[in-house]
This record gives C-alpha cells, structure tokens and sequence, in this order.
C-alpha cells in the first residue's frame, strides 16, 4: 500500500506562535538530547533512527519557527511481542515528551491526536503505552483522548549509554491502550 506524501502538522498558540510537527531527520539527532539533559540515550536515539529509516518506527519531532525542538514522540510499528506492536493493527506510543515552556497549552494533545491520525492513515488500530506511576498528569492527559488502562507493568528495562555502558530503569507504570476506530 503507498502512503500520500506525509504532510506537516502546525500548532499555533494564542500568541500567534507557531509549531511544526513533521516527521525527525538525521540533522534533528543531537537536539533529541535536549541540551545534554537526555545525553545517557545517544544510542538509543540512533538505533531508534536506524528502525525509523526501516520503517518499523515513526518519530515526529514539534519545533519552533527558529527551529528550536520543544517535543518528540517515537511510535514502535513492530516489535518481537505482538501485544506490543504487531506491524499492521497494534503500535506503541513512548518517548513522548513537550519541553516544560510548553506544557499545558494545547500542544501535547495536537501531537497525540497528529500521531494517531498517522497511524489510521498507516492502517492501525490500537495504540498501546505505558505511562509512568509518578506521573499522573500524563496520565490524564491520556485518558482525555480516550486511553484506558489495561494493567500495571513494572517498567524495567534496559538500555546502553553513552558511554557503552549498560543501565538499567525502574519506571513502574500503567498500561494503557485505545482503539483509534
């Protein structure tokens, strides 16, 4: 099946300001890190564009006019296990996140309802997250747009830093899934 061109997403605050949401490119690599803060997942983020590149992970970056990353969002297409992301109905949401200066605006869920209109465009029917136990304001914001949750997951993974090496997280969270139709 060939996909229309991919068109851009634009936010605009009251203030007349406007964001771009569009799908990452090589180039939007190290602004990921924001400012050093996210420095620990270099590699992940570079394994993640190799899988985008593939085609088994869409990331959608938001930027300012001046080109100034304020959000991301990473959505896993396939995946080993299937009540994660199957390749045709199932995709899982994470790595979402909008910069503190533009939090609580309307922002967060402009790009939530643009990814998921890219997945129906895709043929997707499910989205599946995990969203952290300590943060229930994402939580909410979820549930506004129609998540429910599914279970509790004891959020332990692993991954290698930036240095080579291997960390593991503890993020206990709640599953959370939406049929998008």
């Amino acid at each position: 099946m060939s996909l229309p061109p991919e068109l851009p997403g634009i936010f605009q605050f009251p203030d007349g300001e406007e964001i771009l949401i569009r799908p990452i490119r090589e180039t939007d690599l190290p602004a990921l890190e924001w400012e050093g803060q996210y420095q620990h997942f270099r590699r992940l983020y570079a394994e993640h564009f190799e899988a985008f590149k593939a085609g088994t992970t869409l990331i959608y970056i938001a930027e300012t006019s001046s080109g100034q990353m304020v959000g991301q969002v990473f959505l896993l297409l396939y995946s080993r296990s299937k009540e994660i992301a199957d390749g045709r109905h199932r995709a899982y949401l994470f790595s979402f996140r909008i910069k503190p200066a533009y939090r609580n605006q309307g922002l967060g869920s402009y790009m939530l309802s643009y990814v998921e209109n890219q997945l129906l465009l895709r043929g997707f029917l499910i989205v599946r997250l995990n969203v952290a136990q300590d943060n229930p304001r994402a939580r909410e914001l979820y549930e506004r747009h129609g998540y429910q949750v599914i279970g509790y997951s004891s959020g332990v993974w692993q991954y290698q830093d930036d240095q080579g090496v291997w960390k593991t997280v503890r993020e206990p969270a709640w599953k959370m899934i939406k049929r998008l139709r």
